[in-house]
């Protein structure tokens, strides 16, 4: 189990570059599988769960060419079902969450797609119900044994349908476009997220020869078509990543630059953070954050009542910011009530911050009360494990705003969703070694 060692509190300087986007690189890696022509893709991070997918595309026989830093070219011309029923595959495939998106293209491609239940984040309850209705819709038989813990779907041809999502889950939509490019006719999908990720897979399908309209939108609407081609294709930065650098930078009082942001995709995070009273500056595609050597105040609402931070399917604010924010409000001036619809072991990370000396009321698995220091008292440094990547992060945050020796173990939850951050850490200043 790998440790970082962490000297906190003291200030940052310079820029960082976000890697290329995580939850983006599990949707598109996944949809080389539909032709069996190249697909270039470039601004991949170079983190756990993706290399996971890619090794897992590998052994399926995709052809994969490292052309430099963060692009490859993938060919899946020559694909090898019957590693999807081997024991490797059923080992490999629980360790990812993301493995679940290639049951949407195997499905629509070769009339079969298998998955053990995927592993992840220790976050609660995430259902994999909306992905298989979806395909149940399409026309596919969907079986399931309990003993291995095993999913299967298998169809001769998928028939277009219209259908309802029960939930707007970003990965379930994606699952079943990437099925429904190849149905006969047309699919209409109806609650469909609408995340800048999902509207990347999108427009990189229809550039392949799919026919989907109303992108960005959650009323889909897609016609089937006999065969896709190849394309290039280049990932978002990491709205994610961005989020945690710039509540690194408050909880630093560091001036920060953030380059290529990709403004236009960040959706309501600039204005989240400026709710929290955090100055931020657009640069062209950057974000430049000043020193708030004087902190940051939380607006309240304008009748006076205590700001709630809470998630939503896009266009609100996405869950996976939602730890850092909690992080932030630490030492803002002032009150927020953190409100985690989603997941609810999400929050559980809290009790180590108030370890640290962080003033935090859990009100129950979804909300968090923080009153914030103001940093009238700093936070203390501490030894934390990492339950998992978000949470990770944001103790990291703590941990580099605190006085003193921080110790973090399990940094590989961290290392699943972030690139090298320590060599990019100390790049900025950062004192953080991995032990």
């Amino acid at each position: 189990m790998g440790t970082f060692r962490i000297e906190g509190g003291q200030k940052l300087h310079g820029s960082i570059t976000p890697q290329g986007a995580k939850n983006e690189a599990l949707q598109i890696l996944c949809a080389v599988l539909l032709t069996p022509e190249k697909v270039t893709i470039n601004n991949i991070p170079d983190i756990v769960d993706v290399n996971k997918l890619i090794a897992i595309l590998e052994d399926l026989g995709v052809k994969i060419q490292k052309k430099g830093k963060g692009s490859y070219t993938f060919m899946a011309d020559d694909i090898n079902l019957d590693y999807l029923q081997s024991d490797a595959f059923k080992q490999d495939g629980r360790g990812l969450r993301g493995s679940i998106m290639l049951v949407g293209p195997l499905l629509a491609r070769f009339g079969k797609g298998y998955i053990p239940k995927p592993g992840g984040d220790k976050i609660g309850r995430r259902r994999l119900d909306t992905h298989f209705s979806g395909f149940i819709n399409l026309g596919a038989r969907f079986r399931y044994n309990r003993e291995e813990h095993f999913y299967g779907v298998e169809a001769e041809k998928l028939q277009g349908t219209y259908m309802l999502l029960d939930e707007a889950s970003v990965t379930g939509t994606a699952n079943i476009v990437m099925a429904a490019v190849l149905a006969e006719g047309e699919t209409t999908i109806y609650n469909a997220a609408c995340e800048p990720y999902l509207q990347q897979l999108c427009k990189m399908l229809n550039r392949m020869g799919a026919k989907i309209s109303g992108i960005g939108s959650n009323l889909l609407k897609i016609e089937g078509v006999n065969a896709l081609k190849g394309t290039e294709h280049t990932m978002l930065p990491d709205m994610i990543e961005i989020g945690s650098w710039i509540g690194l930078a408050a909880m630093t009082r560091s001036e920060l630059t953030i380059k290529d942001v990709s403004w236009d995709d960040l959706g309501q995070i600039p204005a989240v953070f400026q709710k929290l009273g955090l100055q931020l500056q657009r640069k062209g595609e950057d974000i430049y954050i000043p020193e708030h050597n004087d902190g940051y105040e939380i607006q309240n609402y304008i009748d006076g009542s205590i700001l709630t931070v809470a998630d939503a399917p896009w266009p609100g604010l996405t869950p996976d910011l939602l730890s850092i924010i909690l992080v932030m409000a630490t030492q803002a001036k002032g009150e927020v009530v953190i409100h985690q619809k989603m997941f609810e072991s999400r929050l559980f990370f809290v009790d180590k911050l108030i370890d640290m000396g962080a003033k935090i009321i859990l009100c129950d698995p979804h909300r968090a009360i923080v009153i914030g220091h103001d940093f009238k008292s700093t936070l203390k440094a501490t030894t934390m494990v990492s339950p998992d990547i978000r949470a990770g992060v944001s103790l990291l945050i703590a941990a580099l705003s605190a006085k003193g020796i921080s110790t973090i173990h399990n940094i590989e939850q961290i290392d699943r969703g972030y690139e090298q951050i320590d060599t990019r850490l100390r790049a900025i200043g950062a004192n953080i070694t991995r032990v």
